[in-house]
């Protein structure tokens, strides 16, 4: 039985990257895992992706670049201010500027970087360095 899509999704790449897989298939899909892969392909942490639909809630085949040391999901998902996001970002990633933290907000998926420039804050979903 599956409990959380998303962490089964960022366990099954941290587990292609570290076998040293080029390719890995996700499932199920959701929208919230292809935004999430979207931006990872926009940081450049995964290379493309692609929906296959299956007949039921369908695959991402996603290619990986080598480049993600450590991935997770953040529970209980944590409501953040725009002025913690300096806290958060200690606790969960090794270093200042490596990394990053994954947040959904009205504005919708975004990075911690990009939070901070538009002064908005979140929920946390994930990390990955």
């Amino acid at each position: 039985m599956l409990n959380d899509p998303l962490a089964n999704a960022l366990s099954t790449i941290k587990n292609a990257e570290t076998k040293g897989i080029s390719t890995c298939m996700i499932r199920p899909s959701s929208k919230l895992i292809g935004g999430i892969l979207s931006l990872l392909k926009e940081k450049g942490y995964v290379g493309n992706f692609e929906f296959i639909e299956d007949g039921k809630a369908g695959v991402f085949q996603v290619e990986l670049v080598g480049s993600i040391n450590n991935c997770g999901v953040i529970k209980p998902r944590y409501p953040i201010k725009r002025n913690d996001l300096d806290k958060w970002e200690s606790r969960y990633l090794p270093a200042r500027d490596f990394g990053l933290l994954i947040l959904t907000t009205t504005e919708g998926i975004m990075s911690n970087a990009e939070a901070r420039k538009k002064g908005i804050g979140g929920k946390l979903l994930a990390y990955i360095y």
